[in-house]
């Protein structure tokens, strides 16, 4: 199983890469987020390729992509789909809003109006829409990515924590290193990437390899180890919430997939430290008074990771 997703993810990053120049840790992480049916939440600043990173996903998997921009007059229904009555059949007629896809590209969801962020509530932790009283299941895969402008926040409604916490990951792009950016001038010399790349691998495949995900071994020290690091984040004192429970899952889960893509049948605690600082720095909370210190969630992972002992054998 694992051999089969290191083809799978070597594939899917290979073809993406054509387009994303110098991103292989970002892509990796979409990767793993697919095959955990997990959600990502891309905070960064406008022009880093956030949409393109989408679209070259969606292409190298031959699934549908539908784009959403958030705005402030963006409607539940805009997402969801709404019924409308057919004057032929003299019957009402649900029409499927863009979250009936595999792959869901919420643009700037921090400008759209709560009720409308809600709306993807149900979408994002049940993968099912219900409509008119009638429930309807989503596509397999499902993966919404979000993006976000960490920098701009005038008309914007921050994303509450409740919804923060249904994404695996919030990961930032970054800009590129000066021969990457060298090589992305040159790449859109003609043709633009995009228009270049097709499938080349299976959606189907994404959703039965994440369901074999599961088998990959975690021991009872690394089981240990990724419940004292998220008991860490609910006792520290500059921290007013910690992870939650969707937080350990979150953790385990990624660090089974992380495994599988280095064609290993078994977690290892680096591992678990690779997927920490994108897992967790978005459920945590830091209290008002660290924060007038400079102290963020990042940092305080970070240091969370460097206190933690792996030899959990040795914890009373």
């Amino acid at each position: 199983m694992t051999t089969e997703t290191r083809r799978f993810a070597d594939l899917v990053r290979a073809n993406v890469q054509k387009v994303i120049v110098g991103k292989r840790e970002t892509i990796d992480t979409l990767i793993i987020a697919l095959l955990c049916e997990g959600h990502v939440l891309l905070e960064d600043v406008p022009g880093v390729g956030k949409t393109m990173l989408a679209r070259a996903l969606a292409l190298s998997l031959g699934s549908d992509f539908r784009r959403i921009q958030c705005t402030p007059d963006l409607l539940p229904s805009d997402i969801t789909g709404v019924s409308i009555f057919n004057q032929e059949t003299r019957r009402f007629q649900f029409v499927p809003g863009p979250a009936f896809t595999n792959i869901l590209l919420a643009d700037e969801i921090n400008r759209a109006t709560p009720r409308a962020q809600a709306a993807l509530l149900e979408c994002m932790g049940e993968r099912q829409i219900t409509v008119d009283g009638e429930t309807r299941p989503l596509l397999r895969p499902f993966l919404v990515l979000a993006t976000q402008n960490p920098i701009e926040f005038e008309g914007t409604f921050p994303l509450p924590e409740a919804q923060l916490d249904r994404f695996l990951f919030r990961i930032r792009l970054g800009y590129l290193e000066p021969d990457d950016e060298e090589r992305m001038l040159v790449a859109l010399g003609g043709r633009h990437p995009i228009e270049q790349i097709g499938a080349v691998v299976n959606a189907a495949d994404a959703t039965r390899l994440a369901e074999e995900i599961w088998s990959v071994r975690v021991d009872a020290s690394v089981r240990r180890y990724i419940v004292a690091l998220i008991q860490a984040t609910r006792t520290h004192p500059d921290l007013t919430l910690g992870a939650s429970p969707r937080g350990s899952l979150a953790l385990y889960r990624a660090s089974q997939a992380r495994a599988a893509l280095d064609n290993r049948d078994f977690v290892l605690p680096d591992d678990v430290q690779s997927i920490a600082p994108i897992a967790l720095p978005h459920r945590c909370i830091v209290r008002p008074e660290s924060a007038l210190r400079g102290r963020n969630a990042d940092d305080i992972i970070a240091q969370i990771l460097k206190d933690t002992p792996l030899d959990l054998g040795q914890i009373d």
